[in-house]
C-alpha cells in the first residue's frame, strides 16, 4: 500500500484533487464535476488494472467476525474502524473488475437522471427552484431593490451606523422577497457601497455588512438552498429511518418513531424563519455595535421620510403602531372569550375516540429496547398504560362501536350551533385588515377630509351587526354575500381614498407591493394551504405583475389593469374558499352555479391580467431577459445535479461510500460525528459552492446523521446556515466576486476579506446559538397547521 494508506482512502484524494484542480480551471462548474468524475474514474481504472490500487476488507468468515454477529451486533456496525483487531482481507480495488463498475455507473446515472430529474417524486418539488428563480430575477428586473434602499436609508439613516443597519433590512427583505445572492449583492453593491463611502465609512464595514446581508436569502425563506437541500433530506431521512427501523426489529419507520419519516420542504421553510430572522438581527446588532465603539468610521446620516406633514412622534406612534396593536390585541381577546371564532356545524360520524397511544406496544422485545433507548421510558410506560385501559375497556374494534348514531349526530349539530361563535373568524380578519388600513390612512394624512374614513369605519360596523345578527353556522354562502355587502360595499367606498393616502408615504408606497407578496407566498406555506411549487408558482405570477404595474407607471401607461387583475384573484379566492363549486353533485343549487360562473369569469380575468402583464414586459425587453436568466441559473442547478450523481457513482463504486459513513458511525455519540460534519461543511465552504456541497456530500454522510436520533428539521437548518457561509468565506465565497466586480476603486480585496471575517464569525456564533437552544428551529413548525 502506497504510504501505508487504503486503496479506498487514495482514491478519495485523487477524487476531491480532480474535483479541485475542475473548478480551478475556470470551466462552468457543471462541467467540472462530470469532467472530474470520468478523470478520476479513468485513472483509478488505470492504476486498478496495473494491481497498484487494493483495499482491505473485514473477513467475514473469521471466527472473530462470527462472533460478533452471534453476539448480538449488527452486521451493518461492524467496520474496520470500530473494531480494528478483525482478519483482513486484500481485494482489488474495483472488486469485479473496472469494465463492470463503469457499466453499472453508465446504468445507474440513466435510473438517477430518470428519478431526479426527469420524472421522479421529488421533480414536482424542484419546479419550486426555477418559479422561485424566475420570481427573484422579475423582481430585481422591476427595481425594487432601488426604492428600498434608498428609502430605508432615509429610515436609519440618522442612527449611529443607520446606513448599514438599512443595508441588512433590505437584504432580509430582498431575501424573502428575491432569494437570489448575485442580485441582490450587485444591486445593494452599486447602490449603497458609494453612498456610504461617500459617507466616511469604513470599507471593512460597507463591504462586509453588504455582502453578508445579501446572503440571506439561502436561509430566510423562500431559499432555494432549503429547496434542493429539503428534497434531497427528505428522502435520505426517510430510507436512513426505515433502515434503522428495520436494523432494531421494528419493521417500519412508523413503528419505530410513532410518526412517519416525513420531512417537506415546507416543514423546513417554517423551521428557517426564526434563524434567519435572528441571523440578519445579529448583522444589523453588529453593525450598530461596530458604529458605537468607532462612530468616526459609521457615521449618522441625516435625512427625512417623505410624508404627509404636521406628523410628530407621538402621532405616528399611536396610528401607525398603538392602533393596530389595540385592534389585533382586541380581536383576540373577543377569540379567548369565544365571541370571534369558528362558525361550523359539520360535525363527524365517527365517534371521538379520546387519546390514544404515543407508540405501539405490540411489539418485539428487541423492538422494544430500541424504542425507550429512543424514545425514553416515560412516554413508553404512558403508551403502555393506555393501551392497558383502552383494552381494558373493550376497544373500539368495530366500525357500528365508532359510528355516531342518527339521535348522536343530531344532538351532536345542535350543540355546535349552540357552541359557535357570534362573529365567524373569516369576517373578521378581512373587517381588521381594513380596520389597519383606515387607521395607518389617518396616520398618513391627518389633515385631509375624514369622511370616506368614517364611511369605511361605519361599513365595518355595519358588516359586524350583519354577522351578529343574521349569520350563522347554517347560512348559505349566497344569504351570507347579501347581507353582507351593505357593509362591504361601504368598505370598498372607504378604501379607494385610503389607498390613495397611503400611496402618498414613501415608505408604505416602497413596502406594501413586494410584502404583499411575500405574505403571499410564505403565507400559503406556512398556514398549511399549500405546498412550496404552488406557492412558488404565485409568488412569480405577482412578481410578473408587480414589475408590469411599475413599468407602466414609468413609461405613462395605465397600471389600473393590473391593479383588476389583482382584485379578480382575490375574489376568486374568496369565492372558492365560500362557496361549493360543485355543481355535479346531489343538492346542487342556484348558489353553486353562482359561484361557479363568478369564480370562472375570475379566473378569466386574472389569466387575461397576467397574460397582459406578460407583454408588458415583452414589448419593454424586460421578459426576454428574465426568462433568459431564469433558464439559465436553472440549467446550470439540474446540470450541477447530474454531474454530482455521476461523481456519487464512482465514489459508490470503489466504495468510498461506505468507508466514509463506516469512519462515521465508529464514534459512540451523534452528536460527535454531527459536529465533525459540520466542520467539514464549513473547511469545504471556503473551496466549494453550496450546491457541489449539497449534491456530493450530504448523500455521502447524511445516511449517518439523518439515520440517529437528531431532529432532522435541526439538522436540516443547521446545514443550511452552515452552507451559507460558503458564499462568504475567502477565497472563493462568490458574495466577494460579486461584490469585488462593482466595488469601486478605492476599494481593495483585502477590504472586503477583512469586511466580511466578523460576519462569518457572527455565523458561527449564530450556529452556536441554535446547537444550544433547538427550540428555535423547532418552535415554529410544531405551532403551526400542515406539519
Amino acid at each position: 500500500m502506497f504510504l501505508g494508506m487504503d486503496g479506498v482512502e487514495i482514491s478519495l484524494i485523487i477524487v476531491f484533487v480532480m474535483l479541485f484542480a475542475g473548478i480551478m480551471t475556470g470551466f462552468p462548474v457543471a462541467f467540472a464535476i462530470s469532467g472530474a468524475a470520468i478523470i478520476s474514474f479513468g485513472i483509478l481504472a488505470g492504476l486498478d488494472n496495473a494491481g497498484l490500487l487494493v483495499k482491505e476488507v473485514i473477513d467475514t468468515n473469521s471466527e472473530a467476525f462470527r462472533a460478533l454477529i452471534d453476539s448480538g451486533v449488527a452486521r451493518e456496525t461492524i467496520s474496520h474502524f470500530r473494531y480494528p483487531d478483525l482478519p483482513l482481507l486484500t481485494e482489488p480495488l474495483f472488486t469485479s473488475g473496472w469494465e463492470k463498475a463503469m457499466d453499472a455507473n453508465l446504468s445507474f446515472i440513466i435510473n438517477r437522471m430518470n428519478e431526479r430529474v426527469i420524472s421522479g417524486p421529488s421533480i414536482e418539488t424542484l419546479l419550486a427552484v426555477l418559479m422561485f428563480v424566475m420570481m427573484g430575477i422579475t423582481l430585481e428586473r422591476s427595481r425594487i431593490a432601488n426604492d428600498l434602499l434608498t428609502t430605508m436609508a432615509r429610515v436609519f439613516g440618522p442612527l449611529p451606523g443607520g446606513l448599514a443597519v438599512s443595508v441588512v433590512v433590505v437584504g432580509a427583505f430582498l431575501a424573502a422577497s428575491t432569494g437570489i445572492v448575485g442580485a441582490t449583492v450587485v444591486t445593494m453593491g452599486l447602490l449603497s457601497l458609494p453612498t456610504m463611502l461617500r459617507n466616511n465609512y469604513s470599507p471593512e464595514l460597507a463591504t462586509g455588512v453588504i455582502a453578508a446581508s445579501g446572503t440571506l436569502g439561502q436561509i430566510i425563506p423562500p431559499s432555494i438552498v432549503i429547496v434542493l437541500l429539503g428534497t434531497l433530506a427528505g428522502d435520505i431521512y426517510s430510507t436512513a429511518q426505515e433502515d434503522l427501523a428495520k436494523s432494531v426489529g421494528c419493521g417500519s419507520a412508523l413503528t419505530f418513531l410513532g410518526e412517519a419519516a416525513v420531512l417537506s420542504v415546507g416543514t423546513l421553510f417554517k423551521a428557517a424563519i426564526l434563524p434567519g430572522i435572528m441571523l440578519a438581527v445579529f448583522y444589523a446588532l453588529y453593525a450598530f455595535g461596530y458604529a458605537m465603539v468607532k462612530p468616526h468610521k459609521a457615521p449618522p446620516i441625516h435625512g427625512t421620510v417623505e410624508g404627509a406633514p404636521g406628523r410628530g412622534l407621538q402621532h405616528g406612534l399611536t396610528w401607525f403602531l398603538v392602533a393596530p396593536a389595540a385592534i389585533i390585541g382586541l380581536v383576540i381577546g373577543l377569540g379567548a372569550l369565544n365571541i370571534v371564532g369558528p362558525q361550523q356545524s359539520d360535525i363527524s360520524s365517527l365517534r371521538d375516540i379520546g387519546a390514544q397511544p404515543e407508540l405501539r406496544t405490540d411489539v418485539t422485545e428487541q423492538c422494544q429496547a430500541a424504542m425507550i433507548e429512543r424514545h425514553g421510558q416515560a412516554k413508553w410506560d404512558r403508551s403502555v398504560a393506555l393501551a392497558a385501559q383502552i383494552a381494558a375497556d373493550g376497544g373500539l374494534e368495530n366500525q357500528e362501536a365508532r359510528t355516531l348514531s342518527e339521535d348522536e349526530m343530531t344532538a351532536a349539530r345542535a350543540q355546535a350551533l349552540v357552541d359557535a361563535a357570534p362573529i365567524g373568524d373569516g369576517v373578521i380578519i378581512m373587517l381588521v385588515l381594513a380596520a389597519i388600513t383606515f387607521t395607518t390612512a389617518f396616520g398618513v394624512a391627518p389633515y385631509e377630509d375624514r369622511k370616506p374614513l368614517f364611511v369605511g369605519v361605519a361599513g365595518i360596523g355595519l358588516a359586524l351587526l350583519a354577522d351578529i345578527l343574521f349569520l350563522g353556522p347554517l347560512t348559505s354562502p349566497l344569504a351570507t354575500f347579501l347581507w353582507l355587502s351593505p357593509g362591504f360595499a361601504l368598505i370598498l367606498y372607504a378604501l379607494k381614498p385610503a389607498f390613495i393616502r397611503l400611496g402618498r408615504n414613501e415608505m408604505l408606497r416602497v413596502v406594501f407591493p413586494p410584502l404583499v407578496l411575500i405574505v403571499a407566498v410564505l403565507g400559503s406555506i406556512l398556514g398549511g394551504i399549500t405546498n412550496p411549487t404552488p406557492a412558488a408558482a404565485l409568488g412569480a405570477s405577482g412578481a410578473i405583475m408587480l414589475a408590469a404595474y411599475r413599468k407602466l407607471g414609468e413609461v405613462g401607461g395605465q397600471p389600473k389593469l393590473i391593479l383588476y387583475t389583482a382584485f379578480a384573484i382575490v375574489i376568486m379566492l374568496l369565492v372558492g374558499i365560500n362557496f361549493d363549486l360543485r355543481t355535479n353533485i346531489e343538492g346542487a343549487g342556484f348558489q353553486n352555479w353562482i359561484g361557479l360562473i363568478v369564480t370562472y369569469v375570475a379566473y378569466m380575468a386574472a389569466m387575461g391580467g397576467l397574460l397582459y402583464s406578460c407583454y408588458v414586459l415583452w414589448k419593454h425587453a424586460v421578459l426576454t431577459p428574465v426568462v433568459r436568466e431564469t433558464a439559465k441559473v436553472t440549467s446550470m442547478v439540474f446540470a450541477i445535479l447530474i454531474g454530482s450523481q455521476l461523481l456519487n457513482l464512482v465514489i459508490i463504486s470503489f466504495g468510498g461510500e461506505e468507508y466514509i459513513q463506516d469512519f462515521l458511525r465508529s464514534f459512540d455519540e451523534q452528536w460527535v460525528v454531527f459536529l465533525l460534519v459540520m466542520l467539514v461543511l464549513f473547511i469545504l465552504g471556503f473551496v466549494l459552492d453550496f450546491l457541489e456541497i449539497v449534491y456530493i456530500v450530504i448523500p455521502i454522510v447524511g445516511p449517518v446523521i439523518y439515520g440517529g436520533n437528531l431532529d432532522p428539521k435541526w439538522v436540516t437548518i443547521m446545514i443550511a446556515m452552515n452552507l451559507q457561509t460558503s458564499f462568504l468565506t475567502p477565497p472563493f465565497g462568490f458574495a466577494l466576486f460579486y461584490l469585488r466586480g462593482v466595488a469601486p476603486a478605492g476599494v481593495t480585496t483585502g477590504h472586503i476579506y477583512r469586511g466580511v471575517m466578523p460576519f462569518v464569525l457572527i455565523q458561527v456564533a449564530a450556529l452556536a446559538v441554535l446547537w444550544v437552544f433547538p427550540s428555535i428551529v423547532t418552535i415554529v413548525p410544531d405551532l403551526l397547521p400542515g406539519n
